[in-house]
């Protein structure tokens, strides 16, 4: 295996990241939602996003599982989330994802969204979304 160069000192200041950004796009999962009767106790598709902006510190900055911020608990985390309960609400769904991914270390800005895709045949969704930006 051969060693990468050395870089140090070659990105431009103007370059330097500010942003650094882990997401999970367009989960789609079966949700129990809604409170028009038709909806009630009939799961719909519903397509989860996050995007999470997290402190450079909390941004792996080696090659190694240990330094990664785990996207993984994203997704498993929504899944055992909506997993065997209903909700009224898109709204609700959204906030609860927020405030849990808002409560990790490193996390410098957040926004969630969700949306059912298949209410009317001419929108590709309706949905919410709350956002720190």
């Amino acid at each position: 295996m051969t060693t990468p160069p050395r870089i140090d000192g070659l990105v431009p200041p103007a370059l330097a990241p500010k942003i650094f950004r882990i997401f999970l796009q367009d989960f789609d999962l079966p949700v129990d939602i809604g409170f028009h009767d038709f909806e009630v106790g009939t799961p719909q598709r519903l397509l989860v996003s996050v995007d999470v902006h997290v402190s450079a510190e909390a941004f792996a900055s080696e090659d190694t599982a240990a330094a990664a911020w785990n996207y993984d608990f994203l997704r498993t985390e929504i899944l055992r989330m909506t997993q065997g309960r209903r909700f009224n609400l898109q709204e609700t769904l959204a906030r609860e994802i927020y405030d849990l991914v808002a409560a990790r270390q490193g996390v410098t800005g957040l926004r969630v969204s969700t949306r059912k895709p298949d209410i009317y045949p001419d929108c590709a969704g309706v949905g919410v979304e709350i956002s720190s930006f």
